[in-house]
């Protein structure tokens, strides 16, 4: 059985920082192409970051420069510092292993 446990949302203050982690289970995710997304109440599911089996990423222009987005392949398990983090982040964040599987999500709050 697939899963994808993502981890590490919470509450944090404007300017703080924070750490999610997805895990990876149920099939060999280390070929696959793993992103973040992320929704906020209203809004449309947007990209915040993705990587390649090899490493290379890209992000959302709204998170460039401040979030930063990493793999452990043999943990199979994706990563996605957040710095600087604004209120316009709060959103629950989602993990994606391309092309269909997705988490259940973990929210982040950021209070100004």
């Amino acid at each position: 059985q697939v899963q994808l446990v993502e981890s590490g949302g919470g509450l944090v203050q404007a300017g703080g920082s924070l750490r999610l982690s997805c895990a990876a289970s149920g099939r060999n995710f280390s070929i696959n192409t793993m992103g973040w997304y992320r929704q906020a109440p209203g809004k449309q599911r947007e990209l915040v970051a993705t990587i390649t089996s090899d490493g290379r990423t890209t992000y959302g222009d709204s998170v460039k420069g401040r979030f930063s987005i990493s793999r452990d392949n043999t943990k199979i398990t994706v990563y996605l510092q957040m710095n600087s983090l604004k209120p316009e982040d709060t959103a629950v964040y989602y993990c994606l292993a391309f092309p269909y599987y997705w988490g259940q999500g973990t929210q982040v709050t950021v209070s100004s």
